[in-house]
């Protein structure tokens, strides 16, 4: 049995937030006024997205969950204060119920000139809001492998996660209608298996030298080995309407890192499965969040999505408190009980019929644990 350091799987946590006029309830820019001020308290953790609407903002490196329910709480105190004294409301959901893109502002800076030149309309109508986790890895070898397993669990995450079943004002019969947009960029979606880092160098350097990208931070997959840390990075998800339902999230995949780290480190291997066969699983968590079935591949037939959450759960149960995220998983429970922020949002729309109410609901959410 191998002896495993389960500090090495720290965490970083980085989430996009909408911004809000308190009386309109519209997305409003800030003139990045939010970040000037953010940055004098909170330094380089919150930073101008390409759409002046948004704000990012990212948690220091975490050396286990708590620190990172601390660091993501503290964030979001401190933006929706920020915005309260300059006349505005933040918001944490994959879209924004009814706001369209076509009058927000983009952020004048180099980099989204150039996004913007190039992709055009997918770049301006991109007006999404994700949530991105960070699991530290030994090396960039270990974190392909860890990579190439981990895919398989997109879908079950993903699921928890979808929170935006609204845009422009409609109801789209998704629960996350936030990948549907983004996946009008290019390089998105569940990245190929690679079977070494080298390979998935040659790729990146393949592209950069035939002038597809400049750097691999354009590659947009909803995982990927990091191009600068020694991290595996999580982008699928929608932003979560609150700080727990992040945490455990986040929880969710460093508890998944860990355990494939530790049957990698007893010689066994998760199964690899065709990002083709991925994608039908990821359609469905998009479609229908926890409501729906996925397929359970080994067996060959649909099968509940909680029941396969559920199994998830009981894969990762073995590492769980050797990184001491024992609360933040058993939450997972209770996300599946009372429903994912799409599940919710839709809820207070068919009580009430007015997406200003579930814009205030979005709003009211923000600073729940």
């Amino acid at each position: 049995m191998a002896n495993i350091n389960y500090r090495h799987f720290t965490l970083g946590v980085e989430e996009e937030y909408m911004v809000i006029d308190p009386t309109t309830r519209e997305l409003k820019s800030h003139e990045q006024k939010i970040v000037q001020e953010g940055q004098k308290l909170i330094k380089d953790k919150v930073k101008a997205e390409m759409h002046q609407a948004v704000v990012e903002v990212g948690t220091d490196i975490c050396y286990d969950i708590d620190e990172a329910f601390k660091d993501v709480s503290t964030l979001r105190r401190t933006i929706s204060q920020i915005a309260g004294d300059l006349g505005l409301w933040v918001g944490a959901s994959g879209t924004h119920p009814f706001s369209h893109w076509e009058s927000q502002l983009i952020t004048e800076h180099v980099r989204y000139n150039e996004i913007v030149n190039e992709l055009q309309e997918a770049a301006r109508s991109n007006l999404i809001f994700g949530l991105h986790v960070h699991v530290g890895m030994e090396d960039r070898k270990m974190a392909i492998h860890i990579a190439n397993s981990a895919r398989y669990f997109l879908p079950h995450v993903y699921a928890l996660s979808t929170n935006s079943p609204f845009w422009e004002g409609r109801k789209t019969g998704y629960k996350s209608f936030r990948t549907k947009v983004f996946d009008k960029f290019p390089r998105t979606g569940i990245p190929d298996y690679f079977d070494s880092i080298e390979a998935y160098d040659n790729y990146v350097n393949l592209l950069i030298k035939t002038h597809c990208i400049d750097n691999a931070k354009k590659i947009w997959w909803d995982l990927r080995v990091h191009p600068f840390f020694n991290t595996v990075e999580f982008r699928i998800c929608d932003v979560p309407l609150t700080v727990t339902e992040t945490i455990a999230i986040a929880a969710l995949f460093q508890a998944i890192c860990a355990k494939l780290y530790k049957l990698r480190s007893e010689n066994l291997n998760f199964i690899i499965y065709q990002r083709a066969l991925l994608n039908e699983n990821k359609w469905r968590a998009g479609r229908y969040g926890i409501d729906g079935k996925m397929i359970d591949f080994g067996k060959e037939s649909e099968v509940n999505t909680r029941l396969l959450i559920y199994e998830l759960l009981d894969f990762v149960d073995d590492v769980v408190d050797d990184l001491g995220s024992r609360p933040f998983i058993t939450y997972i429970q209770k996300m599946l009980e009372q429903g994912t922020g799409a599940d919710r949002q839709l809820a207070v729309f068919e009580e009430t019929k007015d997406l200003v109410k579930v814009t205030d609901y979005i709003h009211d959410q923000f600073l729940s644990l």
